[in-house]
């Protein structure tokens, strides 16, 4: 007997993702999020506010990070589905501060993308070729979109060839940095130097830390395409911690090579620190690191694409956004209304302002969500849900919770004021969308 097709999903609610992430391409999903190109800057500003053990503040900064992955793991399995932090404040607190968490990380995802865009159009791409900044910038954007708009599949497939050509990079450095050495060019007893001559070693971990922890972030973008990988509840906590572990080894490396090879004023002063390794190494092209910060900037740029287009869909379905948002291509089942949004506003913010301003508060954006994730995690404890799920100790969550204050508290004044003035903003769009969902309640 023929088995009748499945009943079409009917037009009062939006159509449901299609599940298609298995595993190992949620794995690389995370780990090609986390290696994104601040990796190829990150090691000289490390190395100014730590001194050259380079390595400890990038461990330091992998461990909190995990306290909050942790909770997010927890909160991914229990509720598996598009939203993220935004769906779980809402859970926990109510729509204000749903949607607060939720404009939050669409404020970062935006920007961030923008950021990347112009960033592709720049310094790198000169090596190769001369076109204007804004043609880049527009064909990039629409290219990143079509190719999120054709499939989740199809965007993470070349997530994955794009981190194996990220981290073959990575491995590289660690590779000519370990060949200095040992022609004895390099000197290994830098990498036991922790503290500057403004700060001891505790105060220097702790500002290398906060540097680190900003190359960490993007694990927390993989929850919002929970529902569309297959068996949630058993590949999140695996690709999550096994993505962070990957990522935090690979930095370790990058760092205690790159500290041992070049000398620490030397990295300091440069804007590409990975390259003065393979300056000093000799023997390999430059242009090759072109390359390799190219696809660094454009995956960074779709995975951040994804993440945006899914934080829309799932705070629309939430009712915090206008219902046009969950539109979903019938045939592909991706969420094209929300993918033209922030498309759409990354390239505003890219083709009419100067963003790094707005870009350095970011961080302080994400460690409001972060707090409000590891906070809605307890509240969220006495919320029973059917068949099993992750579980951390309650010491988790509260840990990563007072991380995420004690990281704030290294955060820069200047950057404060202007993170006080995008929240201020949110707050005022997340008064709105809590009256109208009582209303409609």
């Amino acid at each position: 007997m023929k088995t009748p097709p499945a009943p079409a999903p009917s037009t009062g609610s939006p159509a449901p993702l299609k599940k298609a992430l298995t595993t190992p391409l949620l794995y690389f999903f995370i780990l090609g999020d986390v290696l994104g190109a601040g990796v190829y800057v990150l090691v000289g500003q490390v190395a100014a506010e730590s001194g050259g053990a380079v390595w400890v503040p990038l461990l330091v900064a992998m461990c909190l990070s995990l306290l909050t992955a942790a909770s997010y793991a927890e909160l991914v399995t229990k509720y598996p589905r598009a939203g993220g932090a935004s769906h779980y404040a809402t859970l926990a607190y109510g729509p204000f501060l749903g949607f607060l968490a939720g404009f939050c990380m669409l404020a970062a995802g935006v920007v961030s993308v923008a950021a990347l865009a112009r960033g592709f159009g720049g310094d790198y791409l000169t090596e190769f070729v001369t076109l204007p900044v804004v043609l880049v910038t527009i064909v990039f954007l629409v290219l990143l979109a079509l190719l999120n708009a054709r499939g989740i599949s199809e965007s993470t497939r070349a997530n994955v060839v794009a981190t194996v050509i990220e981290v073959g990079g990575l491995l590289l450095v660690i590779g000519l940095g370990v060949w200095i050495v040992l022609r004895g060019d390099g000197n290994p007893g830098r990498l036991t130097e922790l503290g500057t001559s403004r700060e001891g070693p505790v105060a220097a971990v702790l500002s290398g830390a906060v540097l680190a922890y900003y190359s960490f972030v993007g694990f927390e973008t993989s929850v919002n395409v929970a529902e569309e990988t297959r068996e949630p509840r058993r590949s999140y906590p695996r690709a999550l911690f096994g993505a962070l572990l990957t990522a935090g080894a690979v930095y370790a490396l990058v760092g205690a090579a790159a500290s041992a090879a070049v000398p620490q004023q030397k990295l300091t002063d440069s804007s590409g620190p990975l390259l003065e390794v393979v300056r000093a190494a000799g023997g390999v092209p430059p242009g090759l690191f072109g390359v390799v910060a190219l696809v660094a900037v454009a995956n960074g740029a779709l995975l951040t694409g994804i993440m945006s287009s899914r934080l829309a869909y799932g705070m629309a379905r939430d009712g915090l956004l206008p219902r046009f948002l969950t539109k979903v291509l019938p045939g592909r089942r991706t969420p094209w209304a929300a993918i033209s949004t922030t498309t759409a506003l990354s390239l505003l913010l890219a083709l009419t302002g100067d963003v790094s301003t707005l870009a350095s508060t970011l961080v302080l954006l994400l460690l409001v969500v972060f707090f409000l994730v590891n906070t809605s995690l307890l509240v969220l404890r006495r919320d029973t849900t059917p068949g099993p799920h992750f579980r951390v100790p309650t010491a988790v969550p509260v840990l990563g919770a007072l991380s995420c204050v004690l990281l704030a508290t290294r955060i820069e004044h200047d950057v404060w004021l202007r993170g006080l003035i995008v929240l201020a903003v949110g707050g005022g769009l997340g008064a709105v969308a809590a009256s109208r969902s009582r209303r409609a309640s």
